[in-house]
This record gives C-alpha cells, sequence and structure tokens, in this order.
C-alpha cells in the first residue's frame, strides 16, 4: 500500500485539482477578492455620481426582477461616463429611454403557458357526494 509511484500520482493529482478550482494560493485568492471588491466599488461611485436618485432608484428595482439587464445598463452607463458622453446626471426620463433601448437590442424570451383542462374533467372529488 505504501507504493511511492501512487503516492507521487495521487499529489500530482491534488495539485491538478487544486489548480482548477482556484485552491492553491489563498493569498491570490484574496487578491482576487480585494480586486473585485474594488472593481464594484469603482462601478458603484460611477453609477452614483452619472444617475439622478429617481434614475438610481428604478435600476435597483430592476436588478432585482432582471438582473441580467441590469448589469447590461450599468455596464453602457459606467462605458459612456468613462468615455466623457454624459454632461449631466441621467434623469429617469433618459434611464427609461436607455432600458428601450436595451430591450430592442436584447432578444425576445418566448415563454408559453399550457394549460390542460382535461384533468379538471376527470376530477373525482364530485363523485363523493
Amino acid at each position: 500500500m505504501n507504493d511511492p509511484e501512487l503516492q507521487r500520482i495521487r499529489q500530482q493529482r491534488m495539485a491538478e485539482l487544486q489548480a482548477q478550482h482556484g485552491g492553491g494560493d489563498p493569498n491570490q485568492a484574496k487578491a482576487q477578492q480585494e480586486r473585485q471588491k474594488a472593481m464594484e466599488d469603482a462601478r458603484h461611485t460611477i453609477l452614483s455620481q452619472a444617475l439622478s436618485q429617481d434614475a438610481r432608484t428604478r435600476l435597483n428595482i430592476i436588478k432585482h426582477s432582471k438582473p441580467e439587464k441590469a448589469a447590461m445598463v450599468e455596464n453602457m452607463i459606467c462605458r459612456m461616463a468613462q468615455m466623457g458622453q454624459l454632461n449631466t446626471k441621467i434623469s429617469e426620463q433618459e434611464l427609461i429611454q436607455l432600458l428601450e433601448s436595451v430591450n430592442q437590442q436584447m432578444p425576445k424570451s418566448t415563454s408559453t403557458v399550457k394549460f390542460d383542462r382535461r384533468r379538471a374533467a376527470l376530477d373525482s372529488d364530485d363523485d363523493d357526494l
């Protein structure tokens, strides 16, 4: 059971798995988290400077219902702010126009609901009377 080659293969495989899942270096993971936090803080700062209070509220509401759409709009606003295209704060009406343009760009999701009414006819609850 104490085969040195088997032990070497196990260690090599363990190192590969740790490298794949990022478990190799805790300092690197901590640095990654700090970079992510700094990017999120910068994004929050840009959005708070670029949006009026009403627009910010509307965007937060949208973020709860459709996070992918809100992220797309936030990215668009951040890019516009970084390129210097924003002279004033974005009002709620301007945000609505941005949302409408994003709606036109995004593919429509067609979800259908199908009711099977035959099951209601087969219900045997009325037979108990």
